[in-house]
């Protein structure tokens, strides 16, 4: 264990002080095969919905006309079971020449054409998680010049068939390479998640300086216990999650199921909600091509987006625990806005909720106005000490965004 720790130090220096690339100073948004989709590489029976080019450019196709790019959704992401059973004659990494007959870098091109990035998806171990080529330590330079030739914009790195010493080791030197290929390439580790996402197995500092995001936590399905399960790990670990998010360097909850089977309309309402809280990646794993009016517009909600892609990139807190089964969470935004978010986790029936700014703790503006964030119903007039009422449904949410009312009239003037 002293000799690991002496070759991180070692590593640490000879990597710089940061994954150099600029990149996700906002919590970076798109598109991502994997919970919907998952390793479905039967292309003769399912030809729509395997793994394959035409998938991902039926969903860049989306993206592009369909809205979506315009708020921010500007990656289609790669996951699992897109390669060969085996690298080339040369030790590379190639897409599966029958489900990716044109190959990674002519999908890429096609990608970039709609204003689009590509993601990819590797993994630290022997094999990926479905079964193949996985990138050992070896290959961590090799792999990162051929994601950096192809074109590719980010690389997802799982953690399967490896163990924590090989971790240790993989995933600095995965963030070295990158920045070497002088291709600009975000990072999303997978460390955390295999490692119980809690120090004293985890620094999150190191985290934030080798990679700009990371799972911390179990995948999530497509179930409402899911979403639930990952939004309590969440609280009650924020002491430690907290403070290691900000731009360029983000938490991951994992993938917004709106759209999908799992989810009701409240629910679906209250993930994307948390999420925005969260300051979290906000990558949908659905199908772009049949997603109704009613998704569509919980992931298209234009105050939401801005509210998760607050600059400030704080990422926000539960305040009060289960009075009633409620819970009341809050992030700071930039010019002395807010989020809360009041999200029911009862079963019966709506519940009214009252409570003022004050009684929640919160210091506010002398007068602030009080904008539902899905409804657009605004309270105006408001201070601190002002009782309101939200009715939340259950299992659902009510999203408020709390501005100073002088410093709105200012920019809509």
């Amino acid at each position: 264990m002293e000799l690991l720790v002496v070759s991180l130090m070692l590593l640490l220096a000879s990597c710089g002080l940061s994954l150099d690339n600029g990149l996700m100073k906002t919590p970076p948004m798109g598109w991502l095969a994997w919970e919907r989709f998952r390793c479905n590489v039967d292309c003769e029976a399912d030809p729509e919905n395997c793994i394959s080019e035409r998938l991902f450019m039926d969903m860049a196709d989306r993206l592009a006309e369909d809205g979506w790019k315009e708020l921010g959704y500007e990656y289609v992401n790669i996951d699992d079971c897109w390669a060969a059973k085996k690298r080339d004659s040369e030790g590379r990494l190639v897409a599966d020449p029958q489900r990716f007959p044109s190959g990674i870098k002519a999908l890429a091109k096609y990608v970039h054409s709609k204003g689009l990035k590509l993601g990819i998806y590797g993994d630290l171990g022997t094999y990926t998680c479905g079964g193949y080529p996985g990138t050992t330590l070896d290959y961590i330079e090799l792999d990162a010049d051929t994601f950096a030739s192809w074109g590719v914009d980010m690389l997802k790195l799982d953690g399967c068939y490896s163990n924590s010493s090989t971790k240790a080791l993989g995933y600095p030197l995965m963030s070295k390479a990158l920045n070497a290929t002088g291709r600009r390439i975000a990072f999303s580790c997978s460390w955390p998640a295999y490692e119980g996402g809690l120090p004293p197995k985890v620094n999150y500092t190191f985290l934030g300086e080798i990679c700009n995001l990371w799972r911390n936590y179990d995948d999530i399905d497509d179930s409402w216990e899911s979403v639930r399960k990952i939004i309590n790990w969440y609280s009650s670990h924020q002491d430690v999650l907290q403070p290691a998010a900000g731009p360029g360097r983000w938490n991951d909850p994992d993938m917004l199921i709106i759209g999908n089977f799992g989810l009701s309309y409240e629910q679906s309402k209250a993930q994307m909600a948390l999420w925005a809280i969260l300051a979290a990646p906000l990558f949908m794993s659905n199908d772009l091509r049949a997603i109704s009016m009613k998704a569509s517009s919980i992931l298209q909600n234009k105050l939401l987006i801005r509210i998760n892609q607050d600059p400030l990139g704080v990422q926000g807190r539960l305040l009060l625990k289960g009075k009633n089964n409620i819970d009341v969470w809050m992030r700071e935004l930039s010019l002395s806005t807010m989020a809360l978010v009041f999200f029911s986790q009862r079963t019966d029936m709506p519940y009214h909720y009252t409570t003022s700014l004050s009684q929640l703790n919160i210091t506010a503006p002398n007068v602030f106005s009080a904008q539902d964030v899905y409804s657009e119903w605004v309270q105006r007039g408001l201070d601190i000490d002002t009782k309101f009422t939200v009715t939340i449904n259950p299992s659902g949410v009510v999203m408020l965004y709390v501005y100073p009312e002088r410093k709105l009239k200012r920019t809509q003037g």
